[in-house]
């Protein structure tokens, strides 16, 4: 019984796939209608992104990294020096 549910079913796709006109989707629809009245503006492929603050160079990164590592190091030979 599977079988003949796939074969149909590849039947059917087959049969869709070949029809010479093909209704679009919804959404394509409802852009359409309101892009007729009120067409979209260009947009860059790739726009500038908004809000983006000054980048931080590469060595401050990595002074704010071996800083926090240095300070956990730190932090649990203290409470290793601490335990009895």
């Amino acid at each position: 019984m599977g079988q003949h549910d796939d074969e149909e079913r590849e039947f059917d796709l087959k049969w869709a796939d070949g029809a010479e006109h093909k209704e679009p989707s919804a959404r394509a629809r409802m852009l359409a209608a309101r892009w007729k009245e009120n067409p979209p503006g260009p947009v860059p492929f790739r726009g500038e992104p908004d809000g983006v603050g000054p980048r931080r160079s590469s060595w401050v990164s990595t002074v704010i990294v071996l800083g926090s590592v240095a300070a956990v190091v730190v932090l649990l030979g203290y409470v290793n020096f601490r335990a009895p």
